[in-house]
């Protein structure tokens, strides 16, 4: 009656089982610090006095690639220090890395059955592949360096069941859009994510791990899909280690089960300043934009480049409009190289980066003023989250960026046809 959550924690415990609330302490396999939550880590881990866990740590800069100022350099300076004074082999330096979530998947981290944390909130992402993985600070990061282990509270488990077929320019994005419209912002807090469903099933491995990644966008610890041949094929030839997949058990007691049928999900855009407070990209065509961002860990693989691609091609993009455009790690970057994208993303007009987070902190390359709107591809639009407090930020699918860096105006891509 266990949830894959309960199963993994329980595994990683060495317990026979666990229960929603019981406090555990666990092996992890994985912690992954990034350039802003590094050096806090660094300067926690060294009062242990102790040797780290050289291959537990995984260590990418990325959130200020390259460093944009002397304090991003600083930052980046004390990950090539640590990395370097304790032989951590699992450093990505610039120009051979990507966004963390992106390069941990990439780099045959994460695997089924895996217990993975990371400092940055969107650790999460790697549920996609059956892992439970959560965000933590950078004090606990820290202590998983020294020790390898973590406490938890063993969170309550949500059934979320996508069922039908998508439409033709529906996203993992736009579900998960949907699906924090329903039930908000705080609607999953502290409960593991379960996503089912024949949905998914017509959708690439690279929608479900967008849709684990706006997990913790709905308050939820972990969201989790499992794993099936698709993960399996992925993994092969990449994956580091053994690992065992975990499923959830048929009669598993979940604290909610909420069902959604595919075709009431249509392109969805949240408007400023929730993730949640969505409606149709069709019913917001009036609401002009001075920016359309397509990248970041939610929303920076080549699937999604692709799917730009294929609107953007042959076209020139509105003449008020900046596109940037940033592939999420060096190896999204080659591969459109070699598929020409980036050629009909310059074709149409478009700025291409390389690999970084970037304007989706609102670090830099991208950075909004005062009065300006961005339709973007990234996770949060929080008040100033990508520049003045006064800018808005639009979050919405790879398909309705595009299409609206089209138009000028935030467009469905259905309108386009």
């Amino acid at each position: 009656m266990a949830s894959i959550a309960e199963k993994i924690l329980a595994a990683k415990a060495g317990k026979e089982s666990v229960s929603p609330g019981q406090i555990i302490e666990a092996d992890i396999d994985y912690v992954m610090v990034n350039d802003v939550t590094g050096m806090p880590a660094f300067e926690v881990f060294e009062e242990f006095h102790t040797e780290p866990l050289r291959d537990k740590i995984v260590l990418i800069p990325d959130h200020y690639v390259p460093n944009k100022d002397v304090a991003s350099a600083e930052q980046a300076k004390s990950m090539r220090v640590f990395a370097k004074k304790h032989k951590i082999k699992n450093y990505y330096e610039v120009g051979r890395s990507g966004v963390c979530h992106q390069l941990m998947i990439e780099e045959g981290f994460v695997a089924p059955g895996r217990l993975i944390v990371g400092a940055d909130s969107h650790t999460c992402s790697y549920g996609a592949f059956g892992a439970f993985a959560s965000g933590v600070g950078s004090t606990e990061a820290a202590a998983v360096m020294a020790s390898g282990r973590l406490w938890f509270k063993v969170p309550e488990s949500l059934r979320f069941n996508v069922e039908g077929s998508p439409g033709k320019y529906v996203m993992g994005k736009d579900i998960i859009l949907h699906i924090l419209g329903d039930i908000g912002v705080s609607g999953a807090l502290y409960k593991s994510m379960e996503f089912y469903g024949s949905t998914f099933d017509s959708l690439s491995l690279s929608d479900r791990i967008t849709v684990s990644n706006m997990a913790i966008e709905g308050g939820g610890k972990a969201g989790i899909f499992p794993p099936d041949e698709r993960v399996y094929s992925y993994l092969e030839g990449r994956v580091r280690g053994a690992y065992k997949p975990v499923y959830s058990d048929e009669d598993t007691d979940y604290a909610n089960v909420i069902d959604f049928d595919a075709a009431d999900i249509v392109s969805t855009v949240a408007k400023p300043h929730l993730p949640s407070n969505t409606a149709p990209a069709s019913k917001l065509s009036d609401v002009r934009i001075d920016q359309a961002y397509l990248g970041s860990c939610t929303n920076g693989r080549i699937e999604d480049l692709r799917v730009a691609a294929e609107i953007l091609k042959g076209k020139k993009i509105d003449s008020n409009v900046r596109l940037i455009v940033v592939p999420a790690s060096k190896l999204v970057y080659e591969q459109a190289l070699a598929e020409g994208l980036i050629g009909v993303f310059l074709d149409a007009e478009a700025y291409v980066s390389g690999p970084t987070c970037g304007a989706c902190l609102g670090g830099y390359m991208g950075v909004l003023a005062e009065g300006e709107r961005c339709v973007s591809s990234t996770n949060r639009n929080f008040i100033g989250r990508m520049g003045h407090s006064k800018s808005e930020v639009y979050l919405a699918s790879p398909a309705v960026v595009a299409a609206s860096a089209l138009t000028g105006y935030i467009t469905d891509p259905e309108d386009l046809i």
